[in-house]
């Protein structure tokens, strides 16, 4: 079966940087699943996966725009130290997952002053080419219910 929209799906994946440094990876865990067509992956990667077959190995470089997009200065933004008061501790390259109007988000905390902590809203992965070894392990016809698979972040 050819993954296609509505497909369940399940890979394991290995995500480098153009470095070669590994960025995550499945190896040695349960597959990610998720369904092709409903947004719970990159659309790069989605796109990317669409057509092929239980078995295949795919490899594929994403740009940003086809990943978590550009990075956004508007996106760096300093708020209030007492946000952080009942943080015991709070230093740069700290995440925190806080709610947004867009839903729940990881910031990065970029600086830390007397009055004010500098937090990053851009995905980490922001600005960066993607590198993916995919194997796809199955691909199955949605059986709809309370069934569909959760989709690991």
């Amino acid at each position: 079966m050819k993954i296609s929209s509505g497909t369940i799906v399940s890979i394991h994946y290995t995500l480098t940087g153009d470095d070669g440094q590994i960025i995550d990876s499945s190896q040695g865990q349960d597959p990610l699943q998720y369904e092709q067509g409903a947004g719970n992956i990159i659309p790069g990667l989605e796109k990317a996966l669409e057509g092929h077959s239980s078995g295949e190995d795919v490899q594929v470089t994403l740009e940003p725009e086809d990943a978590y997009g550009q990075r956004n200065d508007s996106m760096v933004q300093s708020v209030p130290r007492e946000t952080f008061k009942d943080v015991d501790r709070v230093e740069p390259g700290m995440q925190f997952r806080v709610e947004t109007e867009q839903g729940p988000m990881v910031v990065q905390v970029k600086d830390v002053a007397e009055e004010n902590v500098v937090l990053d809203f851009n995905h980490p992965l922001a600005g960066e080419r993607l590198h993916f070894d995919v194997n796809i392990m199955e691909v199955n016809d949605k059986e709809g219910g309370d069934d569909t698979p959760k989709i690991i972040t």
